[in-house]
Formats: C-alpha cells, structure tokens, sequence
C-alpha cells in the first residue's frame, strides 16, 4: 500500500461529510479531498479540518454532483490513484426540482451522482492495490418505482424520492461490486447513524446522534479491512445486514441501465 492514501468525500461540507472526512483525516497516512459544490464553504471546512485534525493534506475540489458532466470533467482532471471514494452528498428539496438536463434532483444527485463517481473514476480506483468504494445509504430506503423514477407522472413527494434514491444506492453497490471486482475494487454501501442534519429536517426529521457518531460506520468501511474483504454489502452499525434490494439481479441490472442512459445524454 502507498504511504499516503487519496481519498475523496462527496457532500463534505454537510454535518455527516465534514465529520466523516475529519475522522478519516486524523489518520496522517491519507490525504483527503473534500468534493463540494459551494466553494466559501469548502474553503471553511478545509480549514477547520486542517486545524481540527492537524493534517495538512486536506484540500478541495468544485464541482456539482447533480451534474454528471462536471463528475466526467473533475474525473479527466485528475492525474493520480484513487484509493477511497466515499459517496455521500446528498439532497431532498422539499419541492420537485430539476438539474440544468431536466432530471429530477434527488435522482440526479443521490443516484446518478453516485453512478457517476464510480464510473468516472473506475480507471483511477483500478490503479490502486486495494481500492475501495463506499456509498452512503439508508436504512430509510425502498418503493423504487422503475416507471416514474422521477415523479413526472405522480405527485412528488422528497420522502417517497428519498426512500427510492436511497434503494437505488444499494442496488448500485452491487452492480459495480460485480462490475470492478475483477480491478479488485471493493464497493459496499452502509446506513449513516442519524444526525441532525438540513437533510433530515427538509425530510421532517431531527437526528439523536452527533457528526462524529453518524460517520462510524462509513469512516470503518474506509479505514478498516472490512471494506476490502467484501464487496457488494450493505452495513449497519458496523455490522453486514441483510439487503433485499440486492437479491433482484434483474433490477439491478435495469437500474444500472437506465443510470448509464441517462448518463449519457
């Protein structure tokens, strides 16, 4: 394994984010970018992590993980291994909205965000010994509906869009579990702990854990040989369980297809 590691959080700058990335960054051996949409708050976090962390090998880099094309971009940038990728920006406006390609917004950013990332970077991730993938779930996840995966025709609802984007994540993890397993990249998924966050109240909820316990569970998939003896795993409280959504191949293999052709619109 190299001495430094790279290692990139999505949705960084949020309550689960920033302390996920803070808790990977207390270990010196990994060098950690923060990927986020808002540059003044990015700019902010990067310097409160170096101060709470004491590691300066933390920076950041721009870009909107509801826009696939800039995920493409930010992935033809980059020059070097990638070892983590930890998925976990997400949204859950309380209205419907669309990204500039007119996808619905938590599809585009909870879903074809993670989509992306994996695939955009899949080359970067193969070149390193033991790569690993990690994709911040949900337990609160289901009633994916594969004929309005966008609320066009039904009344949109950001805890119904939630639920299913959250489902999609967990099928993905399979997907591009089998889809990498021959780089021997490990991708596994995890429930969060629930922390008071802008999400969990846009979604009408508060949150009893803090920062620091909500990351647990994705920040030991990071950090621990559990992330590289798996693959296509769902984890709770640090602990595998059961996913049903992985167990239909024929869905998963459907919602991997419909990411790729929307991806490539």
């Amino acid at each position: 394994m190299p001495d430094l590691q790279n290692v990139f959080v999505t949705g960084a700058t949020g309550a689960i984010g920033k302390a996920i990335a803070a808790n990977i960054a207390k270990r010196k051996s990994y060098h950690v970018i923060l990927v986020a949409r808002n540059e003044t708050k990015a700019i902010q976090t990067v310097r409160d992590l170096r101060e709470r962390t004491g590691n300066s090998k933390l920076e950041y880099a721009i870009v909107d993980l509801s826009d696939h094309r800039q995920i493409y971009d930010f992935a033809a940038s980059w020059k070097e291994p990638v070892d983590i990728l930890i998925n976990n920006a997400a949204t859950a406006p309380r209205q419907r909205e669309e990204n500039q390609y007119g996808i619905e917004m938590q599809f585009a950013t909870n879903v074809l965000g993670y989509y992306a990332m994996m695939d955009a970077f899949r080359e970067h991730l193969s070149q390193s010994p033991q790569a690993r993938i990690i994709n911040v779930a949900s337990y609160w996840a289901g009633g994916l509906n594969f004929s309005d995966l966008q609320f066009k025709t039904r009344r949109y609802d950001n805890d119904t869009a939630y639920r299913q984007s959250k489902q999609a994540d967990r099928m993905l993890s399979v997907a591009f579990g089998d889809l990498l397993k021959e780089h021997a990249v490990c991708v596994n998924a995890c429930h969060p702990g629930d922390v008071n966050s802008k999400l969990s109240n846009n979604l009408g909820f508060g949150g009893h854990e803090s920062p620091d316990q909500g990351a647990e569970t994705p920040v030991w998939l990071a950090t621990e040989t559990v992330g590289i003896e798996n693959t296509g795993k769902y984890f709770e409280h640090k602990r595998e369980t059961y996913c049903p959504f992985s167990q239909d191949r024929n869905s998963v293999k459907k919602l991997y297809e419909i990411c790729a052709e929307l991806i490539s619109t």
